[in-house]
């Protein structure tokens, strides 16, 4: 067979019906493709919000699960400190019997108590700052006085008013302190 003729143009010099065609379906496929392109940023950037919405969501996850056990872990802060200002009569009246003489028997006994409410206190992870003559740290200690020192350096706690204490590493009372300075010239 031979090659398709091509088809004579028409008496008012316009192509023929299959360039027409071709010209249109050449359009088509231009604006096709230029869809599809389109789609494709569409999908690239759904893809990309629902991975944003993946990674908030687990970190949301992360952070409630760390606050549900802050929650729990202090959940026994304020019956602790409830309990503080008892612990501190208790060694109050500790110092007292000290100072006093006879009554060896009832110190021994308070002494006993005590030690027990801060063993309790102990496995509930809830334990005494040791500040006497530790450097003084704002973030354990509260200073109530200052007090010139030969015998220690500046800023050394020289004696603990009341007692301080932490639960799981959060300081829930501060130590009451009172602090050495450089003595007066």
């Amino acid at each position: 067979m031979s090659e398709p003729e091509r088809q004579p143009e028409d008496q008012h010099g316009n192509a023929s019906a299959d360039d027409a065609d071709l010209t249109s379906v050449a359009a088509a496929l231009e604006a096709s493709e230029s869809e599809i392109a389109k789609l494709r940023a569409d999908l690239e950037e759904a893809h990309d919000r629902a991975l944003r919405v993946t990674a908030e969501m687990d970190n949301y996850r992360k952070r409630a699960r760390r606050e549900v056990d802050d929650a729990q872990r202090f959940a026994t802060a304020p019956l602790l400190q409830d309990l503080f200002p008892v612990l501190d009569d208790m060694f109050r009246a500790i110092a007292a019997a000290e100072r006093s003489p006879g009554g060896d028997g009832l110190l021994e006994g308070v002494k006993m108590i005590a030690q027990g409410v801060l063993g309790v206190l102990s496995r509930h992870n809830c334990n005494q700052i040791d500040a006497l003559h530790q450097p003084f740290d704002p973030a354990f200690h509260e200073a109530i006085s200052q007090q010139p020192s030969e015998e220690y350096p500046p800023n050394t706690v020289l004696l603990v008013v009341q007692d301080g204490y932490v639960l799981n590493d959060r300081v829930i009372r501060p130590a009451q302190v009172i602090v050495s300075r450089a003595p007066d010239a």
